[in-house]
């Protein structure tokens, strides 16, 4: 049986569309790089398998182009298979990559899992995995419909059982 890592699990749940992966890649750069190399770092683009990274100057484009085999080593220990195969390096204004100011996503209140998913979870090996996927799931379904006991007329409960 082959034993899934959170490494893999996250390449299947964002790695499948661009746009999905890019986020991804941007949520991971900072734990692949360290907080200060982050601060001073933007991941920008995603064409294909090259990801382009912003950075302030020439002394930091070069540190970093010296620092690539290391850093996709670190982003293909967290994203799997979704991390690239290498990375490009432009400098230019870095943006909105410190703490402080990248705004908070809104709050997403999560949905119990319908039947199928939960039971597909239970057969996820690891509890710590489970439990991560039983919660990333739950997130992203309610970001698109509240829960079924908000979809009742009367927001009462079901009398029918």
């Amino acid at each position: 049986m082959k034993r899934t890592t959170t490494a893999d699990l996250a390449a299947d749940l964002f790695g499948a569309a661009p746009a999905r992966r890019l986020v991804f890649l941007k949520a991971a750069w900072p734990a692949a790089v360290g907080a200060e190399l982050a601060r001073r770092s933007e991941v920008v683009a995603l064409d294909g398998d090259l990801l382009r990274i912003r950075v302030p100057d020439a002394i930091w484009r070069k540190s970093l182009w010296r620092m690539r085999s290391d850093l996709l080593a670190r982003l293909r220990r967290i994203a799997g298979s979704a991390a690239p195969h290498t990375l490009g390096f432009a400098e230019g204004p870095v943006i909105g990559t410190t703490r402080e100011a990248v705004p908070s996503p809104p709050a997403v209140v999560a949905r119990p899992l319908p039947d199928d998913l939960a039971k597909a979870a239970e057969a996820i090996p690891g509890a710590e995995i489970r439990e991560l996927f039983r919660e990333a799931v739950g997130r992203y379904l309610g970001r698109f419909s509240p829960p079924p006991s908000h979809n009742k007329e009367g927001g009462g409960e079901d009398s029918s059982a």
